[in-house]
């Protein structure tokens, strides 16, 4: 696989992982999102751990308001991120 299918199929089973292991098994819940933060991003989100952090990133992320995040908002959450780390490298690869 290219680097870039890796990164996606990297997504996928980071989502699966931490959604398998509380209520239903194709969304995060506000543990489950936690949970995954403090593992999979406590560089970026170290700052993030407290409770009312979590309920408002809950909040923002819950686009249809069933107080659990789906994939669709779970990629626009990486997305997010991913945007505002690119933002702050100091040094992009040149073209």
């Amino acid at each position: 696989m290219t680097q870039l299918e890796t990164a996606i199929a990297s997504l996928i089973y980071i989502f699966d992982k931490y959604s398998q292991t509380e209520g239903k098994k194709d969304t995060l819940t506000k543990g489950e999102l936690k949970t995954l933060m403090e593992k999979e991003l406590p560089g970026i989100m170290g700052k993030a751990k407290g409770k009312d952090d979590c309920d408002k990133l809950m909040k923002d992320l819950d686009d249809n308001g069933d107080a659990e995040v789906d994939f669709k908002e779970y990629v626009i959450f990486i997305s997010a991120i991913t945007c505002v780390v690119h933002s702050k490298c100091p040094s992009k690869p040149k073209k």
